[in-house]
């Protein structure tokens, strides 16, 4: 038997080894194996079974060992990696390691634990003359004899006072049972019981949802690659319309992957998941994916569904990768949503991934979002996607009414540039009072954006980046958000040596520390990436929440979306302005999707909601359709917009950024490259640069951009890696590809 393997050894080459005979039932297309490579062992998938004709076969090696009896990789898998590597220009080795946890890649066993339990009865007078000869033996026998199953070993030895020789010496007469029993790391285990449940039967579905779930359930008995779009208005129940998909797939025997974008959303998620699951589907159980899993948990979860022992998993963008068996359906909730994007090797787009593995495993692929990217709008324009609409709120409650505060006249009233309106502080001394609950949003974490000298004009900046420092006020520090780099605020100015340096801009806890002020008697927390460090302080802030412990929530964009609290009834965003003003095409549609997205936190429960929205430019087209949750128009609008300029959706970007210790060797290789790429796919792509990033150095490496505007992918980079391999780089000299990439910056 030959096979050959894909060994993840930094190369991408397909290499042939022979199987010896006690192996071959182990081994199929996307196994798990060890194979010899030079000196070493090194991991590989198996990527066929054969061998080229008059291929050198008595020369070939034998595989070492199968590490798992079935597939690592389904053939859907295997062949989305391969895809992944010509479409996102990377090594095939870098993919595979991405879809295969590294727990399973090494190997690792599985917890066990020993149970005791009684195989041999002992007669009264047996009982006694252990009694006497064996105190200990004895007392352990009574106590597990009034047990009605196995007991765990350790528990027993510790609950008795016992050594583990009493029991040995039992096990040994044949008296007791030792036995091993795998124990399963869950993670999330404890979410029935963590305030987060939903309520675990169906809610009856309106006209619009029960026209959603028909036309999907055709689509899953259908059997057969579709994709679907759900535009649903936030709190019109697209959680429902999942859900009833979800079972379709399950009753008709199929697996399911339902991806979130933020591992903030995934415990809510998952408690409404094991809830339903657990009463319409014989306790199906969900497994949870995504990157704050301890090692145990992800193997446990792995081999579940590897193993075809579960059929559903929930977690970020990752979780596309999970070893679902028979994939009948695929989710991508709030699909609009950046996090979906890696930004580091493989650079790919989960919701773009997640429409091909559907393809490939001919299944049904439903995106989900309240403010759908303008590339999935596009798609169903053309015909490629379908659109279900959901224009109504569940139980027809009424979207919150938006307020849009001037800042600019409100900075007048006061005479400063103030954190919160009146309007605003008004609007939350109401809910206290009436007992409801707020959430504010502000998209930067810290106390300030930067500290600036009043008398000179300097400003603190990252010794290593070519960005400013975050005052953080509550241990005086100032950090790079960037590289991490960190020191003591000053006192004063380190150019000039004036008093007069002072923070500038807002963010968390400025923001915090102002609602404390103003708003004293309110219980507040604040939620974003500092405060947010342990692993499961995102569950236990939200539950607090749910259970009214909270009345002021104040995060980033971790709490701007998704999450569903019927108590909320005012949503105040800080600077509704910060997303549009960067250099970026897509700026105007992030701001939109991020009002309307934070908007529909508020009037979730039976109260109405209402949205202070604070800006210095009120007459923004994001700002002015967002009011209405007219994302119709705002399409319409932006997309005339990129159409014009042949901007995406209408044409592929891709992004190739140079890296490199010396700025001026950098532009060198950069417009070399540049060079090299016009005169021989300049009929193939539009060229624009090189030229310095926007955040020209990071960590002491300064950076430089070529952009390359495309109508094919496929044609373009198999292209570009044949010209990388010719041209001579530099050995300090990185560089990366990132194929349509979503921000510019």
């Amino acid at each position: 038997m030959i096979i050959g393997v894909h060994p993840l050894a930094g190369f991408d080459k397909l290499l042939h080894y022979r199987v010896p005979e006690n192996l071959r039932d182990a081994v199929a297309v996307g196994t798990l194996v060890r194979v010899p490579v030079v000196n070493a062992l090194k991991l590989g998938i198996v990527g066929e079974i054969g061998a080229p004709k008059d291929f050198p076969v008595e020369r070939l090696k034998l595989i070492a060992q199968v590490v798992y009896p079935f597939p690592a990789l389904p053939p859907d898998l295997l062949g989305l990696a391969r895809w992944m590597a010509r479409y996102y220009a990377c090594g095939l080795d870098s993919i595979i390691e991405t879809m295969i946890p590294v727990a399973v890649r090494r190997g690792a066993g599985l917890k066990q634990e020993k149970l005791v339990s009684i195989a041999l009865k002992l007669s009264p007078e047996d009982l006694a003359t252990l009694d006497k000869r064996a105190p200990q033996q004895a007392k352990l026998y009574r106590f597990l004899e009034q047990q009605f199953r196995p007991q765990p070993k350790a528990v027993v030895i510790a609950r008795l006072g016992l050594t583990a020789a009493v029991v040995s010496a039992l096990a040994k007469r044949g008296v007791l049972r030792e036995e091993s029993r795998r124990i399963e790391r869950i993670a999330y285990d404890d979410d029935h019981s963590a305030g987060e449940l939903v309520a675990a039967m169906p809610h009856a579905l309106n006209a619009e949802q029960q026209t959603a779930v028909s036309a999907l359930a055709t689509s899953i008995a259908d059997n057969a690659f579709s994709v679907s779009l759900l535009h649903g208005v936030t709190g019109s129940g697209k959680t429902e319309v999942y859900l009833r998909a979800i079972d379709t797939a399950l009753k008709a025997g199929g697996g399911v992957v339902f991806l979130v974008p933020e591992v903030a959303l995934t415990p809510q998620t998952v408690a409404r998941l094991r809830s339903r699951l657990e009463a319409i589907a014989q306790g199906q159980r969900c497994v949870v994916w995504h990157s704050h899993l301890s090692e145990g948990e992800r193997l446990d979860g792995w081999l579940a569904l590897a193993t075809g022992e579960a059929r559903v998993v929930v977690g970020a963008r990752s979780a596309i990768f999970a070893p679902v068996q028979n994939l009948r359906l695929i989710v991508v909730d709030e699909e609009h949503e950046p996090a979906y994007k890696q930004d580091e090797t493989p650079r790919y787009h989960g919701r773009d991934v997640a429409v091909m593995r559907a393809k490939l495993a001919g299944a049904v692929c439903l995106l989900g979002s309240a403010t759908p990217s303008l590339e999935s709008f596009t798609n169903v324009e053309s015909g490629k996607y379908r659109l279900l609409q959901l224009t109504q709120r569940v139980d027809d409650r009424k979207l919150p009414f938006i307020d849009v505060v001037d800042m600019r006249i409100e900075a007048m009233k006061q005479r400063t540039l103030p954190s919160l309106s009146g309007k605003l502080v008004r609007a939350m001394h109401d809910r206290l009072e009436r007992r409801e609950q707020t959430i504010l949003f502000i998209n930067r974490r810290g106390y300030s954006s930067s500290m600036l000298c009043t008398k000179c004009g300097h400003v603190e900046e990252c010794r290593h980046c070519s960005i400013t420092m975050t005052y953080h006020r509550a241990d005086e520090m100032l950090r790079c958000h960037l590289c991490g780099d960190q020191r003591d605020a000053p006192a004063r100015c380190p150019k000039c040596g004036a008093p007069e340096i002072r923070w500038r801009g807002l963010g968390t806890q400025r923001v915090e520390e102002t609602v404390r002020r103003m708003v004293p008697r309110a219980r507040i927390e604040r939620m974003d990436t500092d405060t947010m460090s342990k692993k499961n302080r995102f569950r236990e802030v939200l539950a607090s929440f749910r259970a009214g412990k909270i009345d002021v929530l104040i995060g980033t964009q971790m709490i701007g979306k998704g999450l569903d609290f019927p108590n909320v009834t005012l949503v105040g965003l800080i600077d509704a302005d910060m997303s549009m003003h960067i250099p970026d095409f897509r700026a105007n549609e992030r701001t939109f999707q991020l009002l309307v997205q934070v908007a529909g936190r508020a009037g979730r429960g039976d109260r109405a909601g209402e949205v202070i929205v604070q800006t210095f430019t009120p007459q923004a087209e994001a700002i002015q359709f967002s009011r209405q949750a007219d994302f119709a128009g705002f399409a319409a609008s932006e997309l005339k917009i990129r159409r014009d300029f042949n901007y995406p959706p209408y044409r592929h970007l891709i992004h190739h950024l140079f890296r490199g210790p010396n700025p001026e060797k950098l532009k060198f290789f950069a417009e070399q490259w540049a060079k090299l790429v016009e005169k021989t796919l300049g009929d193939r792509v539009e060229l624009r640069g090189p030229s310095a990033s926007p955040i020209e150095k990071i960590k002491d490496q300064y950076r430089w951009q070529l952009w390359y505007f495309t109508n094919a992918v496929t044609k373009v980079v198999p292209e570009l890696a044949r010209l990388r391999e010719g041209f001579a780089w530099s050995d300090d000299i990185t560089q990366v590809i990132d194929v349509d990439p979503v921000s510019l910056m």
